[in-house]
């Protein structure tokens, strides 16, 4: 009985609303906070067909990029190592003073390495492919003949490339300028691989400096439907500066040393400028497809505005 009491005296309580349990607060409904999506990574590949070519021909391009929030990546097609070179791929080797027991290219996969973190870009991708010496292109002008019918180097890349090239915004490649077999075939590659609306062609340096004609302009009809934008990167010349230099095994070769390396490019980015007259005095031009025009245009913007 005494338990029934106390059952009548609690709900009693409940219904005068004077039991503990009925005073809890009702816990209100807050709004769920909406997180804003967070603009997706773009992402721009640069095919390069040495180990030195995109930072020679579009590092400053490259350094803004990746100032301004692009995931930045280089791609070089040659940079194989072969074991037993022919005397003319040697001689490549052993004109810059390095013995021939020396891996070259593994002194220039780092010296690749060490440049792109000047340019602030990711880890480089480096494809099994060999250069052309190793290739059946045996002496210097041959390497400036149309690619061989035997060589495979072409279709090769093509796979290989294809799926890094898949999900990129923008894709930068050599015009081909100067005619080296190997910056021929990369374009070629690469047009095939990304189409031309996503596409930036930079003029082949030092190649373009060298040309009877100054404005030398792509091979093969590759860049068809293109046009020409130049890019201001006098903010940048520091980092492509600083980026050349690590290509210590090049310099001597192609600029007569490491100062005169800067100093050229330098008074290249200036020629390129004053070409395109533009109102900037250092420039970088490439022939770029709508969608890459477009890109290269808002990101100039952004990293200079």
């Amino acid at each position: 009985m005494a338990g029934g009491n106390d059952e009548r005296r609690i709900l009693s309580r409940r219904r005068r609303g004077t039991d503990r349990g009925s005073t809890l607060p009702v816990p209100q409904r807050t709004p769920l906070a909406v997180t804003p999506p967070t603009p997706r990574t773009r992402t721009a590949i640069a095919v390069s067909p040495h180990l030195d070519d995109a930072v020679f021909s579009a590092g400053g391009v490259l350094a803004l990029l990746a100032r301004t929030g692009w995931q930045v990546q280089v791609i070089t097609c040659f940079t194989a190592t072969v074991a037993a070179p022919c005397p003319f791929a040697l001689s490549t080797q052993l004109d810059k003073g390095l013995p021939a027991d020396v891996d070259y290219m593994a002194l220039r996969r780092a010296e690749d390495r060490a440049a792109q973190r000047h340019l602030g870009a990711l880890l480089p991708t480096h494809l099994p492919l060999p250069e052309a010496p190793h290739r059946g292109y045996d002496s210097a002008p041959r390497l400036f003949q149309p690619p061989h019918r035997e060589d495979t180097a072409e279709t090769d890349l093509r796979l290989l490339l294809g799926p890094h090239l898949a999900e990129a915004d923008i894709v930068l490649a050599p015009q081909g300028i100067g005619d080296h077999v190997d910056h021929v075939l990369t374009a070629r590659a690469v047009a095939a691989a990304a189409g031309h609306a996503r596409i930036g062609w930079w003029r082949d340096l030092p190649y373009a400096a060298r040309t009877s004609m100054p404005d030398a302009g792509p091979r093969d009809g590759i860049a068809e439907g293109t046009s020409e934008v130049t890019v201001d990167i006098g903010t940048v010349l520091a980092e492509k500066s600083a980026a050349v230099r690590c290509y210590t095994t090049q310099l001597g070769f192609q600029f007569g040393g490491s100062e005169r390396a800067a100093a050229g490019l330098s008074a290249m980015a200036r020629s390129e400028a004053a070409r395109a007259g533009a109102p900037y005095t250092h420039g970088e031009s490439l022939r770029a497809g709508p969608a890459a025009r477009q890109l290269l245009k808002n990101y100039a913007q952004e990293a200079t505005g």
